[in-house]
Protein backbone atom coordinates (compact mmCIF):
# COMPACT_ATOMS: atom_id res chain seq x y z
CA UNK A 1 0.00 0.00 0.00
CA UNK A 2 3.01 2.28 1.06
CA UNK A 3 6.51 3.65 -0.55
CA UNK A 4 8.83 4.68 1.73
CA UNK A 5 11.00 5.99 -1.02
CA UNK A 6 11.46 9.66 -0.41
CA UNK A 7 13.09 9.65 -3.99
CA UNK A 8 9.93 8.28 -6.01
CA UNK A 9 8.46 10.82 -7.88
CA UNK A 10 4.95 11.74 -6.72
CA UNK A 11 1.59 12.58 -8.21
CA UNK A 12 0.27 14.30 -5.44
CA UNK A 13 1.52 15.98 -2.17
CA UNK A 14 -0.24 16.46 0.97
CA UNK A 15 0.39 18.34 4.02
CA UNK A 16 -1.83 17.26 6.79
CA UNK A 17 -1.01 17.88 10.69
CA UNK A 18 -1.08 15.55 14.25
CA UNK A 19 -3.13 17.93 16.93
CA UNK A 20 -4.36 17.15 20.36
CA UNK A 21 -2.86 17.58 23.62
CA UNK A 22 0.43 16.59 25.08
CA UNK A 23 0.72 12.91 25.61
CA UNK A 24 -1.56 11.95 23.75
CA UNK A 25 0.25 9.71 21.22
CA UNK A 26 0.74 11.92 19.02
CA UNK A 27 4.41 10.97 17.85
CA UNK A 28 4.17 7.50 18.47
CA UNK A 29 0.84 7.39 15.55
CA UNK A 30 3.22 9.09 13.40
CA UNK A 31 6.28 7.12 14.21
CA UNK A 32 4.18 4.17 13.70
CA UNK A 33 2.88 4.91 10.16
CA UNK A 34 6.01 6.50 9.09
CA UNK A 35 8.20 3.68 10.27
CA UNK A 36 6.56 1.11 11.70
CA UNK A 37 8.38 2.04 15.16
CA UNK A 38 6.93 2.77 18.60
CA UNK A 39 9.02 4.54 21.28
CA UNK A 40 8.21 3.42 25.00
CA UNK A 41 10.86 6.54 26.27
CA UNK A 42 8.55 9.21 23.67
CA UNK A 43 10.04 12.74 24.66
CA UNK A 44 6.95 15.42 24.17
CA UNK A 45 7.56 17.10 21.03
CA UNK A 46 9.10 20.56 21.28
CA UNK A 47 7.60 22.57 18.14
CA UNK A 48 6.92 20.94 15.29
CA UNK A 49 8.56 17.64 14.01
CA UNK A 50 7.29 15.77 10.61
CA UNK A 51 7.99 12.38 8.60
CA UNK A 52 6.77 11.35 4.87
CA UNK A 53 5.54 8.59 3.94
CA UNK A 54 4.39 7.13 0.08
CA UNK A 55 1.05 6.15 -0.64
CA UNK A 56 -0.21 4.76 -3.73
CA UNK A 57 -4.06 5.46 -4.16
CA UNK A 58 -6.33 4.02 -6.96
CA UNK A 59 -2.94 4.82 -9.73
CA UNK A 60 -1.62 7.41 -7.99
CA UNK A 61 1.39 7.86 -5.82
CA UNK A 62 0.73 10.27 -3.21
CA UNK A 63 3.60 11.81 -0.67
CA UNK A 64 1.98 12.51 2.48
CA UNK A 65 3.88 14.98 4.61
CA UNK A 66 2.42 15.08 8.13
CA UNK A 67 3.26 17.06 10.71
CA UNK A 68 3.22 16.35 14.16
CA UNK A 69 2.47 19.48 16.43
CA UNK A 70 3.63 20.03 20.17
CA UNK A 71 0.04 19.98 22.77
CA UNK A 72 1.81 22.18 25.41
CA UNK A 73 0.25 25.52 25.32
CA UNK A 74 3.59 27.32 25.31
CA UNK A 75 3.46 26.15 21.57
CA UNK A 76 0.16 27.12 20.15
CA UNK A 77 1.41 30.00 18.58
CA UNK A 78 4.19 28.38 17.27
CA UNK A 79 2.02 25.13 15.99
CA UNK A 80 -1.09 27.03 14.32
CA UNK A 81 0.89 28.79 11.72
CA UNK A 82 1.30 25.02 10.69
CA UNK A 83 -2.14 24.20 10.06
CA UNK A 84 -2.17 26.82 6.86
CA UNK A 85 -2.05 24.60 3.70
CA UNK A 86 -2.69 21.60 5.28
CA UNK A 87 -5.54 19.69 3.62
CA UNK A 88 -6.26 17.42 6.38
CA UNK A 89 -5.42 16.72 10.10
CA UNK A 90 -5.99 13.97 12.67
CA UNK A 91 -7.58 15.38 16.02
CA UNK A 92 -6.06 12.68 18.95
CA UNK A 93 -6.93 12.36 22.59
CA UNK A 94 -6.05 10.05 24.75
CA UNK A 95 -9.50 7.29 25.80
CA UNK A 96 -7.69 7.41 28.97
CA UNK A 97 -7.74 10.73 30.05
CA UNK A 98 -11.04 12.70 29.71
CA UNK A 99 -9.51 16.05 30.31
CA UNK A 100 -8.09 15.57 26.68
CA UNK A 101 -11.23 14.57 25.48
CA UNK A 102 -13.22 17.89 26.40
CA UNK A 103 -10.44 19.67 24.88
CA UNK A 104 -11.35 18.70 21.49
CA UNK A 105 -13.60 21.12 20.93
CA UNK A 106 -11.22 23.80 21.70
CA UNK A 107 -8.31 21.97 19.33
CA UNK A 108 -11.51 22.31 16.43
CA UNK A 109 -12.04 26.27 17.08
CA UNK A 110 -8.21 26.38 16.48
CA UNK A 111 -8.16 24.38 13.66
CA UNK A 112 -11.21 25.86 11.50
CA UNK A 113 -9.48 29.01 12.63
CA UNK A 114 -6.19 28.73 10.89
CA UNK A 115 -6.73 25.94 8.80
CA UNK A 116 -8.78 25.71 5.27
CA UNK A 117 -12.68 25.29 5.20
CA UNK A 118 -12.94 22.14 3.53
CA UNK A 119 -9.62 20.11 5.50
CA UNK A 120 -10.20 16.70 6.09
CA UNK A 121 -10.56 15.95 10.32
CA UNK A 122 -10.32 12.58 11.65
CA UNK A 123 -11.25 12.41 15.18
CA UNK A 124 -8.41 10.08 16.77
CA UNK A 125 -9.25 8.09 20.31
CA UNK A 126 -5.98 6.76 21.08
CA UNK A 127 -4.47 4.18 23.32
CA UNK A 128 -7.58 1.97 22.91
CA UNK A 129 -5.72 -0.91 24.37
CA UNK A 130 -5.77 0.37 27.92
CA UNK A 131 -9.41 -0.25 27.41
CA UNK A 132 -8.93 -1.45 31.45
CA UNK A 133 -8.06 2.52 32.16
CA UNK A 134 -11.07 3.44 29.98
CA UNK A 135 -12.38 7.12 30.59
CA UNK A 136 -14.16 7.90 27.29
CA UNK A 137 -16.33 5.32 25.84
CA UNK A 138 -16.37 4.54 21.91
CA UNK A 139 -19.55 5.83 21.86
CA UNK A 140 -19.25 9.39 23.03
CA UNK A 141 -16.17 9.65 20.25
CA UNK A 142 -18.57 8.80 17.52
CA UNK A 143 -21.49 11.01 18.67
CA UNK A 144 -18.94 13.56 18.82
CA UNK A 145 -17.15 13.21 15.32
CA UNK A 146 -21.33 12.84 13.92
CA UNK A 147 -22.15 16.28 15.35
CA UNK A 148 -18.95 17.96 13.83
CA UNK A 149 -18.89 16.68 10.45
CA UNK A 150 -15.72 14.72 11.09
CA UNK A 151 -14.62 11.25 10.36
CA UNK A 152 -13.29 8.90 13.60
CA UNK A 153 -11.45 5.90 15.02
CA UNK A 154 -10.03 4.59 17.36
CA UNK A 155 -6.00 3.59 17.45
CA UNK A 156 -3.72 1.63 19.34
CA UNK A 157 0.14 3.12 18.16
CA UNK A 158 1.66 0.13 20.97
CA UNK A 159 -0.46 -2.51 19.21
CA UNK A 160 -0.61 -0.95 16.01
CA UNK A 161 -4.30 -0.96 15.65
CA UNK A 162 -6.00 0.75 13.04
CA UNK A 163 -3.05 3.23 13.02
CA UNK A 164 -2.85 2.97 9.12
CA UNK A 165 -6.74 2.79 8.69
CA UNK A 166 -6.99 6.36 10.22
CA UNK A 167 -3.81 7.96 8.26
CA UNK A 168 -5.32 6.54 4.97
CA UNK A 169 -9.08 7.56 5.50
CA UNK A 170 -7.74 10.63 5.90
CA UNK A 171 -5.04 10.83 2.68
CA UNK A 172 -7.85 8.85 1.01
CA UNK A 173 -10.86 11.55 1.69
CA UNK A 174 -7.88 14.54 0.74
CA UNK A 175 -7.70 12.74 -2.51
CA UNK A 176 -10.91 12.24 -3.38
CA UNK A 177 -11.63 15.89 -2.56
CA UNK A 178 -8.67 16.74 -4.72
CA UNK A 179 -9.55 14.62 -7.70
CA UNK A 180 -12.92 16.59 -7.68
CA UNK A 181 -11.42 19.75 -7.78
CA UNK A 182 -9.48 19.23 -10.66
CA UNK A 183 -12.26 17.50 -12.83
CA UNK A 184 -14.48 20.57 -11.64
CA UNK A 185 -11.27 22.91 -12.88
CA UNK A 186 -11.10 21.06 -16.09
CA UNK A 187 -14.39 21.61 -17.12
CA UNK A 188 -14.50 25.20 -16.16
CA UNK A 189 -11.49 25.45 -18.06
CA UNK A 190 -13.16 23.39 -21.14
CA UNK A 191 -16.59 25.63 -20.71
CA UNK A 192 -14.87 28.85 -20.86
CA UNK A 193 -12.12 27.72 -23.72
CA UNK A 194 -15.14 26.92 -25.82
CA UNK A 195 -17.37 30.10 -25.16
CA UNK A 196 -14.17 32.33 -26.35
CA UNK A 197 -13.45 30.30 -29.02
CA UNK A 198 -17.18 31.18 -30.45
CA UNK A 199 -16.41 34.69 -29.63
CA UNK A 200 -13.60 34.83 -31.86
CA UNK A 201 -14.68 33.53 -34.46
CA UNK A 202 -18.06 35.29 -34.51
CA UNK A 203 -15.44 38.25 -34.17
CA UNK A 204 -13.31 37.02 -37.09
CA UNK A 205 -16.59 36.77 -39.27
CA UNK A 206 -17.60 40.25 -38.45
CA UNK A 207 -14.26 41.18 -39.62
CA UNK A 208 -13.64 38.87 -42.61
CA UNK A 209 -17.36 40.68 -44.12
CA UNK A 210 -15.61 44.38 -43.44
CA UNK A 211 -13.13 43.50 -45.33
CA UNK A 212 -14.71 41.70 -48.72
CA UNK A 213 -17.34 44.58 -48.27
CA UNK A 214 -14.21 47.60 -48.22
CA UNK A 215 -12.85 45.67 -50.99
CA UNK A 216 -16.03 45.85 -53.23
CA UNK A 217 -17.07 49.41 -52.68
CA UNK A 218 -13.41 50.54 -53.84
CA UNK A 219 -13.79 48.58 -57.00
Amino acid sequence: MADDSYEEECDYLFKAVLIGDSAVGKSNLLSRFSNDEFRLDSKPTIGVEFAYRNVKIADKIIKAQIWDTAGQERFRAITSSYYRGALGALLVYDITRRATFDNVKKWLRELREFGNLDMVVVLVGNKCDLGQSREVDEEEGKNLAESEGLCFMETSALENLNVEAAFLQMIGKIHEITSQKCLEAKTNETRTSLQRGKEIISIDEVTATKQQYSTCCYK
